[in-house]
Order: C-alpha cells, then structure tokens, then sequence
C-alpha cells in the first residue's frame, strides 16, 4: 500500500510556481499598458486575443483580469467580457477625494522619518519625469508621477496605506485617461510641484507638505474635463508583441 506524502511532488511545486509568476508578470505587463494609457478606458480585452499573445492559457489570461477587476483597473461584464474599466465622473471624484484625505495625512509622518536616500530617490523620480515631459514620453511621465507618489506613501512606514495609494493612483491614471486633456498639454501632476513637496520634507516640514499635496491633487482635479470617447478596440500585438 503506498502512503499519501504530505505536499506535492518538487516537480508540481515547480510548475505551480512558474505558472503563479508568469501569471503575475502578465497582470503587471497589462497594468503598466493601463496606467501608461497604452491601453485605453472602455478598450476590449477579449480573453483569445490575450492568450495568443503572451503564450498562454483562456484560464490563466481569465485569473489575471479577475484580479484586475478586482483592482478596479478593468471592468467584466456577463456575455461582453472584460474590458478596461472607464469611471465615471463621480467615481472620479470619490478617488481625489479619497487621495487627498490619505495623502495628505501620512505628509507629516514622512517628514518625520525621510532619510537623505529616500529624498535622493524622490529627487532621481522627479527628474525621470522631467526628462521623459521634454522628451515628449507622456507614458513614462505617468508612469513615473504615479511612482513618486506610491513611494512617497511607502516613506511614511505604513505599508496599508502605501498599498491603498498605490491603487488609487492606478485609477487615477485612468481617470485623466478619460477625463484628461486630448491636447498636447501634459495630464496629472506638474513635476514642478513633485519638486516643491520634495524641498518641504527635506526641510521636515510636515505640515507645509500637507498643505502642498492637497492643492496639489486638487490642481490636477481642477483640470480635469468630462469628454466621451467611442470604445476603442486595442491592437493587442503591438502593445505586448516583441
């Protein structure tokens, strides 16, 4: 008679591994699309489309925008599929509100406890969005303004609301996304004001920052503007093809 082992064989372990880290490099990889606004509000998703191109199966493709939507980032609808989430204009207003309570709490607690690395860190940010604006790279410059204020709420030591901030600023992404300039103008945060926040904490000037970070998000929802859009349908192959 053989006896069950406890656990699964090395081998199976291996695999659930592989397929658990190739599963959140994809869930990264469509996150980043959706955050850089290579993928667009109300874009589709279909499920075939995204297992051709990243090699792999409907049920894994189905897990990772099952956490997606879980996230907020993509929307799943019965007998539609799943689609990049658009928010709505109150929506919109709920997450700058929710930023502004949230980040401008933890300001003076970071300047609190900023250490002389963190605030090189901050300044190596700020200027990575400064080179990508002038080099007209709109998707690194939100990319990296996201960044910064993901980081910026992990200095404050409270690795809950770090969490909460960096989801929030993901939907925020997609809220300027659809509610953003069309122009040429840059949309979300002015990396003048990412400096300004920057010269307060290295002063510890905990409150002065508080201050700073809420005219701040309440100047980037100031500009923003309701524009309906038709729903586009991505090309899947040149946002995640090699």
């Amino acid at each position: 008679m053989v006896q069950a082992t406890a656990g699964a064989a090395p081998g199976t372990k291996r695999k659930r591994q592989d397929g658990t880290e190739r599963e959140d490099a994809i869930h990264q990889s469509i996150s980043d699309a959706i955050v850089e606004h290579r993928l667009k509000p109300g874009s589709r998703l279909r499920e075939d489309a995204l297992a051709e191109v990243f090699g792999v199966s409907r049920t894994g493709i189905r897990k990772v925008l099952q956490r997606l939507a879980i996230e907020q980032l993509v929307t799943i609808a019965p007998r539609r599929g799943a689609s990049v989430a658009r928010p709505t204009a109150d929506e919109a207003h709920e997450v700058f509100a929710a930023r502004q309570m949230v980040e401008c709490g933890l300001m003076a607690e970071v300047a609190s406890r900023i250490t002389s690395g963190e605030l090189m860190e901050l300044d190596a940010l700020t200027r990575r969005e400064v080179n990508a604006l002038a080099e007209g790279n709109k998707s690194l410059a939100i990319r990296t303004s996201s960044e910064f204020h993901e980081r910026l709420a992990q200095m404050s030591g409270n690795k809950t609301l770090a969490e909460f901030v960096g989801r929030l600023c993901s939907r925020s992404s997609l809220i300027l996304a659809v509610y953003g300039s069309s122009g040429g103008e840059p949309m979300g945060c002015e990396s003048h004001d990412h400096n300004e926040l920057v010269r307060l904490l290295k002063d510890g000037d905990g409150a002065g920052a508080s201050q700073f970070m809420l005219n701040h998000l309440k100047s980037v929802e100031a500009s923003l503007s309701i524009v309906e859009g038709a729903e586009e349908v991505p090309d899947l192959y040149s946002i995640f093809g090699s």
